[in-house]
C-alpha cells in the first residue's frame, strides 16, 4: 500500500469537501435559491454522469431498474411520513438518508480511483472524471444539507462524514477491481439522487408558484 495509491481519493474526498463547504456558506445567504439550483446540480452529476457509466458497465436494463426501485421506495416513505424529501420535510432525516446515498457513491468513487493507480482496472480517463464530478457533487451536498435546516457547523459534519468513504473505498480499490455488485450499489444511489434532487427542485418550483398566485395542475 503506497501514498501515492491513496492520493486520489483523498483528493477526491478534500474537493468534495471543501465544494460542500462553500455550498453550506452560500446556503447561509441564498438558500431559497441554493437549493434547488444544487438539486439541479445533482440530477445533472447523475443523468451525465452516472447513467452513462453505470450503463457502459453494467447494460441498460439493469442499472435503470435499480435505479427506479430506488426512487420508488423514497416516494414511498416519502409519502408514507418518513421525512426523505429535501424540500417539503427537512430535517435529520432526510440528511441521514442523504449521506447515506452519498457515502454508498463517495465509496465507489474511492475504490474505482485507486483501482485506476493500482492497474487494476484501465483509466480510461476515469480519476479525472471522478475528480471534476466532485466539484458540482460538493456543492449539491452543502446546499441541501444547509437547507435541511442543518447549523452549519452540523452541515459541515455531515459533509465529511458523507465525503469520507470515498478514502475507505481507496483503501479498498488498492488490493482489488470493483465487482459488480458496486455498480448495483451505485445504481442505487444514482435512484436516490435522482430523487433528492428532482425533489429539490420541484419544492421550489411549486412554492414559486404558490406565492406568485398561479395554480399547480
Amino acid at each position: 500500500m503506497t501514498l501515492s495509491g491513496i492520493f486520489g481519493p483523498l483528493l477526491a474526498a478534500a474537493i468534495a469537501i471543501l465544494c460542500a463547504i462553500a455550498g453550506i456558506r452560500i446556503a447561509g445567504h441564498r438558500a431559497r435559491l441554493l437549493v434547488p439550483a444544487s438539486g439541479a446540480i445533482l440530477v445533472a452529476v447523475t443523468v451525465f454522469g452516472l447513467v452513462p457509466e453505470l450503463v457502459h458497465v453494467a447494460g441498460l436494463v439493469t442499472p435503470l431498474v435499480l435505479m427506479g426501485l430506488a426512487y420508488l421506495v423514497l416516494t414511498v416513505l416519502d409519502r408514507k411520513g418518513y421525512p426523505v424529501c429535501p424540500s417539503c420535510s427537512h430535517g435529520e432525516a432526510f440528511a441521514e438518508t442523504f449521506i447515506l446515498a452519498t457515502g454508498i457513491h463517495a465509496f465507489v468513487d474511492g475504490w474505482g480511483m485507486s483501482a485506476v493507480e493500482a492497474g487494476h482496472i484501465a483509466p480510461m480517463a476515469i480519476g479525472g472524471a471522478i475528480l471534476f464530478h466532485k466539484i458540482p457533487e460538493g456543492l449539491a451536498l452543502g446546499g441541501l444539507l444547509r437547507g435541511a435546516p442543518l447549523r452549519p457547523s452540523r452541515a459541515i459534519a455531515f459533509a465529511i462524514l458523507a465525503e469520507a468513504p470515498t478514502v475507505a473505498g481507496g483503501f479498498a480499490g488498492l488490493h482489488a477491481a470493483p465487482g459488480v455488485w458496486v455498480t448495483y450499489a451505485l445504481a442505487v444511489a444514482s435512484g436516490s439522487f435522482l430523487f433528492f434532487g428532482v425533489h429539490a427542485v420541484e419544492g421550489w418550483w411549486i412554492r414559486t408558484n404558490l406565492q406568485s398566485g398561479k395554480t399547480i395542475k
